[in-house]
């Protein structure tokens, strides 16, 4: 996975919730794990939050945190993120602005124009921080629509996007499921690995 774009989906919501702020006009979007996590691999959630605060920084912006539960309290959601919130801290933020992860809806709640966003969340947010600490150049992808997109165009998004980054650094591209017990993550996986092989080799044909 070093060096690869690995492109995450976590349909319900943390891809969903990242490609909607792309589409809102953040500047960059990262995801981290939260505090306590069962993955079998290594994660660094106040090292994701240290890097996605160090580039608001250089980019003279502020930071969005999503971060769970969806319907809860402002301090769970600080209690559940803590680790990343220190990395932002150490960045040099204070002020931080938390938000519910709800998917598209996500970005009415807030201006995210030029904001720097890190969603913290059980699974995408997981699988980001692994694929991150590992090496990977990632992104996200979702089948899910946005306030701007439908039917296949947000799909088409992620994927084009991660094209293009392979291109840039010439290298390959990976597909994550954020989760392997969720059907509708294992669906999307599948069809953005077959448009993206698609759209790489036109002969095999378009979906």
């Amino acid at each position: 996975m070093r060096g690869n774009i690995v492109v995450v989906v976590d349909v319900i919501n943390m891809s969903t919730t990242l490609e909607a702020a792309l589409e809102a006009g953040a500047l960059g979007v990262f995801g981290a794990s939260p505090d306590i996590t069962k993955a079998p691999v290594f994660v660094n959630p106040a090292y994701v939050g240290f890097y996605a605060g160090c580039y608001a920084k250089s980019n003279q912006t502020e930071v969005i945190l999503v971060t769970e539960p969806r319907v809860g309290t402002a301090r769970e959601r600080v209690e559940h993120a803590s680790c990343a919130l220190a990395g932002i801290h150490k960045a040099g933020f204070s002020d931080i602005t938390i938000l519910p992860n709800l998917g598209a809806e996500t970005v009415k709640i807030c201006d995210f124009n030029k904001k720097v966003v890190l969603a913290v969340t059980d699974s995408g947010g997981v699988a980001y921080d692994a694929a991150f600490n590992a090496g990977g150049i990632v992104t996200t992808a979702t089948i899910a629509r946005t306030l701007r997109k439908k039917g296949l165009e947000p799909a088409q998004a992620g994927v084009q996007r991660a094209i293009t980054m392979a291109h840039l650094k010439n290298t390959g591209i990976s597909v994550v499921a954020a989760s392997s017990r969720s059907l509708e993550d294992v669906l999307a996986s599948e069809f953005v690995s077959a448009s993206i092989l698609s759209c790489l080799f036109p002969s095999s044909g378009r979906l």
